[in-house]
């Protein structure tokens, strides 16, 4: 599959210097506009080259797509990754705290891997249709037959040498906790024999995060229009699945995550603890 020649994001100026005099409030309405356009013309060129090329088969080949669309949607949106640790070296199942549906794009960008999402997001104008054509493994969470046949899905990518990426809280928070992990995902890599990497995902603004019934489209207009989305990855260290239960993993990998987002918090109060407090006479 032939990836496209646009102009990567990366290499875009988010704002004209030229708006630099205007009040925060419209250079904020500008910079939203600006990159919806650019992210809508980049879909649409996306989903013509889909129409062109067709439907890979290949897990491979589907995880790089992925991971392209991945890396130009999250700079087109202003996201900003900060990685802590070292990414996995083979296929492993990805398990990491969700916020937001940037997590997606910014975990496949940075690791080539197939995700697990929510059947509904298949839906979506647009993205669902981009999803559904770069092999997106869709589950519906209500439905065992599909859990059974998803979990099938990801196997063959494990065994093919491709990661799978899981959100096992089955929805996002704001981030200050971790919920329960789902055991599904857990146990597919013990079954595959490969690592489980958590990752713990903290976003610098709280505004980032993505909860209950927010309707999506207004809120990604909100991050559009920030400067920056700025987010920490840590990937912490792998866990090996060799005779453990699938409870056992995902109560270590939840705990992992959590303890890594509980020390975050706790550096970023003390970083602003620490600053010099201005005197009034």
């Amino acid at each position: 599959m032939m990836l496209s020649s646009m102009t990567p994001p990366a290499r875009l100026q988010a704002d004209s210097t030229s708006t630099a005099s205007l009040p925060a409030s419209l250079r904020a309405s500008l910079r939203s506009s600006l990159r919806l356009t650019r992210v809508s013309m980049f879909m649409a060129e996306t989903l013509t080259r889909h129409a062109i090329d067709g439907i890979s088969n290949c897990a491979f080949e589907s995880a790089r797509e992925l991971a392209w669309l991945g890396e130009n949607l999250a700079a087109l949106s202003g996201v900003r990754p900060h990685v802590q640790g070292r990414l996995p070296a083979g296929p492993c199942v990805i398990v990491a705290n969700h916020v937001s549906y940037l997590d997606p794009l910014v975990l496949a960008s940075l690791v080539p891997c197939l995700p697990i999402a929510k059947a509904e997001l298949r839906d979506w104008p647009v993205l669902g249709e981009t999803a559904r054509r770069s092999n997106v493994l869709f589950v519906r969470r209500d439905c065992a037959l599909s859990g059974a046949r998803v979990l099938r899905e990801a196997r063959r990518a494990l065994d093919r040498g491709v990661s799978v990426l899981v959100f096992p809280e089955g929805t996002t928070t704001t981030g200050h906790k971790v919920l329960p992990f789902k055991r599904g995902a857990l146990g597919l890599a013990q079954l595959a024999g490969v690592p489980i990497a958590p990752v713990a995902l903290r976003y610098a603004q709280p505004e980032a995060a993505w909860i209950g019934e927010e309707v999506f489209l207004p809120h990604f207009a909100r991050t559009l229009a920030r400067p920056f989305t700025p987010v920490t990855v840590s990937f912490l260290p792998a866990i090996e699945c060799h005779d453990r239960s699938a409870a056992e993993l995902a109560e270590e990998a939840r705990s992992m995550i959590a303890s890594a987002l509980h020390g975050s918090l706790h550096a970023q109060r003390s970083r602003l603890a620490a600053r010099p407090q201005l005197a009034f006479a």
